[in-house]
């Protein structure tokens, strides 16, 4: 619904001077208006377009660009052709001169009843293979990181947009009241920061929940005073406060997600330390995601806390391999780094899919791997790869995708998407889709226009859907 209302916009600033920015104040006269449910109750579950194949998302983000060409992509003819100059003509795009082919230097081997091919940098991510749906044939539109990563966590390379935990949040709630329904765990800050979990014109009780700190995930949750009742009438009368500014306004989304806020982290006291705290799983669960080992013991905690969120009823959790600003970035020392980054990350995460399995949530929760882009089939120096967004892989696991299935795929060097490109407007439509979305009719209304994840692109790749 359009914003509208008799107050012209001086009167408006006049009357709203004292309560937030002209900034602020100059995208409210342009935004859409929330339902009274939504503006009330901005994390109630509501119904999906049509029944969900799954109920919440995982989404394991490797910031910096993955080598589709060492991981999960292998191409015997780079290989025959190491060290020799492209065989087709030069990119239009590129960041640097493209250099000659460069081979994996790793083996890959196929894995479980399909068969996959898999690098030997990811032997356990291998053995749960035939529990994954490999997407060979990814496009983006971006070749840096900020742009790229918008886009792949937002759905626009160029502006700030709500992110995708946003929107499935705003069109669907969130399960369990008392946690936040939407979080993202990056230990260290990844391009473009806060922008990739930001609410943007969506109301800002959609914004992801930061945890920086795995130790101490959620700081300055608990009462100072240690009287809820007393905690309780402050947050009333200030409720009280908050609703008599708000009557004299047509719309107030910052003060409405102050008040939603206020009140669920007044929930949270209860349940969020719980929830959060990995301490309280078995040792033998601690070893099965690798924690207490220095390689993999950061995202260990992370994959352990996304499992324990899932299972609380999150919406959708994002982790970001973030040890340091785009780990996943090699444009030197690939030898050297990509097996570190995969012994970081190979264990938790195939942890994090035999836990799901087991527990029974892997058939209604959707796990997505990947970055923002992938590498060059091409070395940069003589031991790195440039950013690559015409052609790479991610791949996703769970809630009504088939599984032990590869699709798409790369030219036989590992540069074009030629099989069945899926572009990220696809992937976002189907990831919607399977929690029940109809990426067409989930919609916003901001500054004259509708807004929507997938932009005005986006088809559901059906053929990966069971």
């Amino acid at each position: 619904m359009q914003f509208d209302t008799q107050l012209s916009r001086r009167e408006l600033l006049s009357h709203a001077g004292g309560g937030f920015g002209l900034l602020a104040l100059a995208d409210l006269l342009a935004a859409g208006t929330p339902t009274p449910d939504r503006a009330s109750q901005p994390f109630a579950v509501r119904p999906p377009h049509y029944p969900p194949r799954a109920k919440r998302v995982i989404f394991l983000y490797m910031p910096g660009g993955p080598s589709h060409v060492d991981l999960f992509d292998p191409k015997p003819r780079l290989t025959e052709r190491n060290g020799q100059p492209l065989p087709f003509e030069r990119p239009r795009l590129e960041r640097t001169r493209t250099g000659n082919l460069l081979a994996s230097p790793w083996k890959f081997a196929r894995h479980g009843q399909s068969g996959t091919a898999v690098s030997e940098l990811l032997p356990r991510v291998a053995s749960r293979i035939d529990d994954i749906c490999v997407i060979r044939s990814m496009v983006a539109d971006n070749i840096n990181h900020s742009g790229a990563a918008l886009q792949m966590c937002t759905g626009d390379q160029a502006f700030s947009r709500p992110a995708m935990g946003s929107w499935l949040v705003y069109g669907l709630g969130t399960e369990n009241q008392n946690l936040p329904g939407f979080v993202v765990v990056s230990p260290a800050a990844v391009f473009q920061g806060a922008q990739l979990w930001s609410s943007s014109f969506l109301p800002t009780a959609y914004q992801g929940t930061l945890v920086r700190d795995l130790r101490n995930p959620v700081a300055n949750l608990r009462d100072p005073f240690g009287d809820p009742e007393r905690q309780r009438g402050n947050l009333d009368a200030l409720r009280q406060l908050n609703e008599i500014h708000r009557r004299e306004r047509v719309i107030d989304s910052p003060l409405d997600a102050r008040i939603a806020s206020f009140e669920l982290a007044f929930r949270m006291q209860r349940e969020a330390p719980e929830a959060f705290d990995v301490s309280l799983e078995t040792t033998l669960t601690h070893r099965l995601y690798g924690i207490g080992n220095p390689a993999t013991d950061m995202f260990g905690r992370q994959c352990l806390m996304a499992r324990r969120l899932v299972e609380r009823g999150v919406r959708f959790v994002q982790l970001f391999d973030a040890p340091e600003n785009n780990a996943w970035d090699h444009h030197g020392g690939l030898r050297e780094r990509l097996p570190s980054r995969c012994a970081a990350v190979d264990q938790p995460i195939a942890a994090l899919l035999t836990d799901l399995k087991s527990r029974g949530l892997l058939d209604d929760t959707l796990v997505l791997w990947g970055g923002e882009f992938g590498r060059t089939p091409t070395a940069e120096g003589n031991n790195g790869r440039e950013h690559h967004p015409f052609g790479f892989t991610m791949w996703l696991a769970g809630g009504g995708i088939k599984s032990g299935m590869t699709y798409g795929a790369t030219d036989e060097y590992g540069w074009h998407a030629q099989d069945h490109p899926v572009h990220v407007h696809d992937l976002h439509a189907t990831i919607l889709h399977l929690l029940g979305l109809d990426h067409t009719r989930l919609t916003y209304r901001h500054g004259g226009r509708d807004y929507r994840l997938t932009d005005v692109r986006g088809e559901v790749i059906t053929d990966v859907l069971t």
